[in-house]
């Protein structure tokens, strides 16, 4: 589902674990990563009348294993909820909206320099009344990135998902990046929890040891199975938006991350079609104020 991407943003995760590349010294054998994030989108105006609102919520957990040579592979599983509140009665497409998630990712390296990340995901989508089992897709986020240089490392990566309604893919562009401009910028590949079209970009500034500021973005696409009622029974419901972030991170060790962000979500658009998949309304809705929190802690 939608969310932000920030260590996190609106805002995978992208996909699973971090799909950072960088080839940091890892602790070989098992660790374990537990990480979340609670956000509030305020009022936002609809083109077809009245407004929403929106509060979301979403956990995960993940244990890697790591070997030898810079490989790992691990399971990652995850459960969001997104709560919408519309104005008005004949303008509410659809309310408590459920995200369920499972992955395998999956680290290793080719050559010296380059690292291939892979991970296959399966995702249940769905209106709270509907079928789970409605509303699931599945796919791969990939990729392979490259060390050129003590400070860089960047390469291309890809995601590309089952569809709803049809046979159709998915398919969307990435990029995995760790980019130490200086002691203090750094450019990197967002963690991106709950993210569905990548994991973003972000950028921070260290302004010590412990404390950091970033500025995130991303792209979100999301649709999901609605229940038996409401304005398009068994139909299936999309929101879209670019989420764009200001977060303040606190890191008093390596093992744990707190974020509180403020941003807002741009060219929000709201789609429902039918069980068909044959679209019925669409409806742009105006920039959103968002805020949140996120955390992780790994051990």
């Amino acid at each position: 589902m939608k969310t932000f991407a920030l260590t996190c943003c609106s805002m995978c995760l992208v996909l699973g674990v971090t799909a950072s590349p960088a080839f940091a010294q890892q602790r070989l054998g098992w660790v374990y990563q537990i990480d979340g994030l609670a956000a509030y989108q305020s009022d936002a105006d609809l083109s077809d009348g009245g407004e929403f609102s929106a509060s979301r919520a979403f956990l995960r957990t993940t244990a890697m294993y790591n070997l030898d040579g810079g490989t790992s592979v691990g399971l990652s599983a995850s459960i969001g909820r997104f709560d919408y509140n519309f104005s008005q009665a004949n303008n509410q497409p659809w309310e408590d909206i459920r995200d369920i998630r499972i992955s395998a990712p999956v680290r290793f390296r080719v050559g010296n320099t380059a690292s291939v990340f892979l991970s296959p995901q399966i995702r249940w989508d769905y209106q709270s009344g509907a079928d789970a089992s409605d509303g699931r897709t599945y796919g791969v986020f990939a990729g392979i990135a490259w060390k050129l240089s003590e400070n860089l490392t960047i390469g291309p990566a890809f995601g590309a998902f089952s569809q709803l309604e049809d046979d159709d893919v998915d398919f969307f562009p990435a990029l995995l990046v760790d980019w130490d401009i200086n002691d203090r910028w750094n450019l990197n590949t967002g963690s991106g929890i709950g993210a569905t079209q990548g994991p973003g970009l972000t950028l921070n500034y260290a302004l010590n040891d412990t404390m950091t500021l970033g500025l995130s973005a991303r792209s979100e696409r999301v649709r999901f199975r609605l229940d038996g009622d409401g304005l398009a029974p068994s139909g299936i419901g999309e929101d879209k938006s670019i989420p764009v972030v200001v977060s303040f991170g606190y890191n008093p060790n390596p093992g744990v991350s707190l974020n509180v962000f403020a941003g807002a979500e741009l060219d929000g658009r709201l789609t429902l079609d039918d069980a068909n998949g044959t679209e019925l309304s669409r409806q742009s809705y105006e920039t959103a104020p968002l805020v949140g929190v996120a955390f992780r802690a790994r051990f």
